[in-house]
């Protein structure tokens, strides 16, 4: 097919003269036009999105894809899919669910195709160039996304359809297809009028501009930040791996001595082992001072994204954001997260006092005078106790925990599960020579999907760790169309002397993001918008967090942790030191997360506009669970990507919400023994494999035959006995 756009910007550049003769005039213009034609169609048979992927599996040939094929693809597959959304919308027939939902529910493939690639790179692989081109991109979705969500006549229909849904003869995922659908389009301003309907638009383009520049500005001034060290004697107390690789980083930038930045890998294990009181904290006070000031600066940015998301929950008739984001979560409304919140603090908060004294009364007696703890001494003298009273630390794991021996582990846990296989098929294309791709199969043999695992970080990746849906399971035309998951993460990188060795937080992390690429894979779902992880923020933690379980379990480590050296399976006293260390300052843990849920609920319950001081609303936003003050000149909300860029605002709730729900479920998954394959059986087929077709409590309760309460969670933790 001729790209149109192409056509009419090459007649522009090439205007066309009167010639003499009119035979000869008209001959040159016919071959004229052709070489036009000709050269759309040569530029469109160049964009690896015009033609189908010719790879396993048909997944995406990133080998292929250039950052100058991205912005012809998207302005086609705008026009696409407008030309798709028009034609539902000017139908002249009564609307059904065939040709108003369904039909929607297929629109826009290229688009989604797309817009899949670009984002799976600039979370993985950005750049400046393609850092601009982000910016351009978030104004045209939002443009289009408000195009299809204000289509007065487009959601006539289809409030016809959720009106009287109750008289058409629909399944179980189809009438949750209409009601998502609708609510969806309800929480886009569909039914706004005048004003307030033009008033949205506006907003949500800027919102999605300013959402977009916090995103960026956090991740340059992250890369901004490198502190190089020469003098050895400063870095007394740092493990050797981690001096190893400091050292290989310095000379990667071309310096002398050790580069320190703060990625995972390098920032956590410096605040954890230096003894030199004077870096842990410049090192945590750069962490905790991100784009608050100088040339990345989000200050102003995260006052205009909260107070326009308010403004647009004010269009919406909803007094907060809060009220407005919780239509479509389990929790429903701010009370709700509040009252989960304000139970959990209530129950650790004097535990967490107590080990706050404890590693308060260590440091003194380490060092033998005053020394008042400060944030940057935590992780320093609790892990120097915790060593004391377990005898156990992480460079005590790490050797047992070779990269490649963890994830043979992680996917054998899936294998005891569910029966599933993985083969790595190196003919898969990836978007770096790091990532590898494998084909995953079911126990009878069969094709599930494709999983991509990129495990290290480098310049252009944000940090921390998360699962991509990069093509979600559905069926169409009798073809079940199988999904392509992402799982990235940032753990420590081989270097000459060692292979990449792993802490054990870095092992749970492992398990939470495949517990969501289970979800992405066993996902067994007619349409798109239902599969995998679309379901319900304060749910889709549940699959994650609960494989995390398994981690304490000895039955799980003696299948994989063996030391890289010597062979020597992990020994018995390890792993009952280490889980005995579990809840070793867990009360202190959680009050720390419920902070970031009391901060996330302050921005997004605010009912006037903002214009105050972020360092004082965020120290009173989560006053209630400070057990340990954060010095006056941090501030977390301008690097707190979660909630201004991320997907969770006014959700951030959700991982105390899931981890009530995953004490629960692993608790009834491991009633009878550790690898319960009938107990999995359960959980895939009624949470797993369902996505979004049904609420998810329902879900919850036919896997696990009641609802959840936090007693399993308080006594998982040493709580209550």
């Amino acid at each position: 097919m001729t790209n149109i756009k192409t056509l009419k910007k090459g007649c522009m550049h090439h205007p066309i003269r009167p010639l003499t003769k009119n035979d000869y005039r008209m001959k040159f213009i016919g071959l004229y036009m052709m070489t036009i034609l000709m050269s759309g169609m040569s530029m469109e048979a160049a964009n690896p999105f015009f033609s189908s992927y010719k790879t396993p599996h048909q997944t995406f040939p990133f080998d292929k894809i250039k950052i100058e094929h991205f912005m012809p693809a998207f302005e086609k597959a705008f026009a696409l899919e407008d030309a798709e959304i028009n034609k539902i919308a000017e139908n002249k027939e009564a609307p059904t669910f065939e040709n108003t939902i369904l039909a929607m529910e297929h629109s826009g493939s290229l688009l989604h195709d797309v817009s899949a690639v670009f984002y799976t790179l600039s979370g993985s692989e950005n750049n400046d160039e393609l850092m601009a081109l982000s910016s351009k991109v978030a104004t045209m979705q939002t443009e289009h996304a408000n195009k299809i969500s204000l289509n007065e006549a487009l959601f006539t229909r289809i409030k016809t359809i959720y009106d009287n849904r109750e008289t058409y003869s629909l399944a179980q995922d189809q009438k949750k297809l209409v009601e998502d659908t609708y609510e969806s389009f309800m929480l886009s301003g569909a039914a706004l009028q005048g004003a307030a309907r033009e008033k949205y638009r506006e907003l949500s383009v800027k919102l999605s501009s300013l959402e977009e520049t916090f995103f960026q500005n956090s991740l340059k001034a992250t890369d901004q930040y490198v502190k190089y060290i020469t003098d050895k004697s400063l870095l007394k107390g740092l493990p050797e791996d981690l001096l190893t690789a400091a050292g290989e980083k310095a000379k990667e930038k071309g310096k002398e001595g050790w580069a320190f930045d703060l990625s995972a890998p390098s920032y956590f294990p410096f605040l954890k082992y230096a003894e030199n009181r004077a870096l842990r904290e410049e090192l945590y006070r750069a962490k905790n001072t991100l784009a608050s000031s100088g040339e990345f600066n989000n200050c102003e940015i995260v006052r205009d994204i909260a107070n326009i998301r308010r403004q647009i929950a004010s269009l919406m008739g909803k007094s907060t954001y809060a009220d407005f984001a919780l239509r479509l979560r389990m929790a429903e409304n701010p009370e709700a997260v509040y009252g989960l919140l304000d139970k959990l603090a209530d129950a650790y908060m004097p535990v967490a006092k107590t080990e706050v004294a404890a590693v308060q009364g260590f440091a003194i007696g380490f060092e033998g005078k005053k020394i008042t703890l400060e944030p940057w001494d935590w992780s320093y003298y609790s892990e120097k106790l915790k060593s004391i009273q377990f005898d156990i630390n992480d460079e005590m794991l790490r050797p047992y925990f070779k990269l490649e021996n963890v994830q043979k582990g992680v996917f054998g846990l899936a294998t005891k599960l569910y029966g599933i296989t993985f083969k790595k098929n190196p003919k898969i294309p990836t978007w770096n020579k790091d990532v590898e791709a494998w084909e995953v199969f079911d126990k009878d043999g069969s094709y599930l999907a494709v999983l991509y695992t990129d495990f290290h970080p480098r310049q252009g990746k944000r940090a921390g760790a998360w699962m991509s849906d990069i093509n979600e399971q559905y069926r169409l035309n009798g073809k079940d169309h199988r999904p392509h998951i992402g799982i990235t993460m940032n753990f420590t990188k081989a270097t000459e002397s060692k292979p990449s060795l792993l802490t054990f937080d870095e092992v749970t992390t492992f398990l939470h993001e495949f517990g969501h690429s289970l979800h992405g894979i066993f996902s067994d779902v007619n349409y798109r918008s239902q599969a995998g992880t679309n379901v319900y923020r304060d749910f889709v933690e549940l699959p994650s967090q609960v494989m995390e379980n398994w981690a304490y379990e000895k039955e799980f480590l003696d299948g994989f942790a063996i030391h890289y050296q010597t062979s020597e399976k992990i020994p018995y006293e390890l792993v009952q030191k280490n889980k005995a260390a579990e809840n070793f300052n867990i009360a202190y843990a959680c009050m720390r997360q419920l902070s970031f849920g009391y901060l996330d609920m302050g921005w997004h319950t605010l009912t006037m506009d903002f214009n105050g001081d972020l360092f004082e609303f965020e120290r009173k936003s989560w006053t209630k669970s400070t057990v340990l003050p954060q010095p006056k000149d941090c501030l977390v909300s301008t690097t707190f990507s979660h909630i201004f860029s991320g997907g969770y605002a006014a959700g951030y709730y959700s991982y105390k919400w899931a981890e009530v729900l995953d004490a629960d479920a692993y608790a009834y998954l491991t009633r009878n023994k550790i690898f319960d394959t009938e107990a999995a059986a359960s959980f895939r087929e009624n949470v797993l494999s369902r996505g979004g077709t049904e609420p998810p409590m329902q879900l919850y309760k036919r896997f696990r035959g009641q609802e959840p309460g936090i007693d399993a969670l308080l006594k998982r933790n040493g709580i209550i006995k």
